[in-house]
């Protein structure tokens, strides 16, 4: 079922809303609105699949949902698009959220939420999909380490001759790793000043080098670009 709630006149970003309880939909999808947001709610997975593609500029997915799961709805819209994804979890589902950041989720945020801290997860998580950190970074030259080249610019990552398909905070972590070489920054750093977030959970940035890792090292299981630096944090290596 598709439903729309009642929408701004300035819509500024378009918002598909996956959830099955009707109540907290409702509530997040008036929030949106207010905020000036397109809103369009789906409850279930197989119709989130099938709007997603569609112009959305972000997607708020619930994981318990009937038929397919949030889970395997984040799996395969990644592997159709690049749309950011924000997951609705349970509080104390650890191992759900960190599944859903393996399957390509960009953040989450455990239900019961604030509207509050909903509205800060979604300007943030736009903010970094719609371009470069800073507008300093857009007028950037590209970045070169070895065969590995970053183009702010273009918002283009590329491994020798082959296009390497980046999620928004994906390329925004490698970015700011890039800029600054052989500096070693704690997770704490990185979610402060990648994600925006004072507080968060560090898992979102271990789950995140991993997947950059797999993106773009030779063997991600021993990293040459983006290193480990045991009990401190991480650094890329040009």
């Amino acid at each position: 079922m598709v439903r729309k709630p009642q929408e701004s006149s300035q819509v500024s970003a378009r918002v598909l809303v996956v959830e099955d309880d009707e109540t907290v939909s409702d509530v997040v999808g008036r929030y949106l609105s207010r905020e000036g947001f397109g809103v369009e709610i789906v409850n279930e997975g197989r119709a989130a699949i099938e709007r997603a593609t569609q112009g959305f500029d972000l997607v708020i997915l619930d994981i318990m949902l009937p038929g397919i799961d949030g889970l395997e709805v984040s799996r395969q819209l990644r592997a159709k698009t690049p749309v950011p994804i924000i997951m609705l979890t349970a509080l104390g589902e650890e191992s759900d959220r960190v599944m859903g950041l393996d399957l390509g989720a960009d953040d989450y945020i455990t239900k019961p939420f604030s509207p509050r801290e909903l509205m800060a997860r979604v300007r943030s998580v736009l903010r970094r999909a719609s371009g470069p950190l800073s507008s300093a970074a857009a007028s950037q030259e590209p970045m070169v380490a070895g065969d590995l080249v970053v183009d702010p610019t273009a918002h283009e990552v590329r491994l020798g001759d082959r296009l390497v398909m980046l999620t928004a905070i994906e390329f925004d972590l490698l970015s700011f790793l890039m800029r600054h070489p052989r500096q070693v920054f704690t997770r704490e750093d990185l979610l402060e000043r990648v994600w925006g977030y004072v507080y968060g959970d560090k898992s979102t940035v271990t789950v995140h080098v991993r997947r950059l890792r797999e993106k773009i090292e030779e063997d991600p299981a021993q990293p040459m670009r983006v290193i480990t630096v045991w009990g401190v944090g991480y650094r890329f290596d040009p």
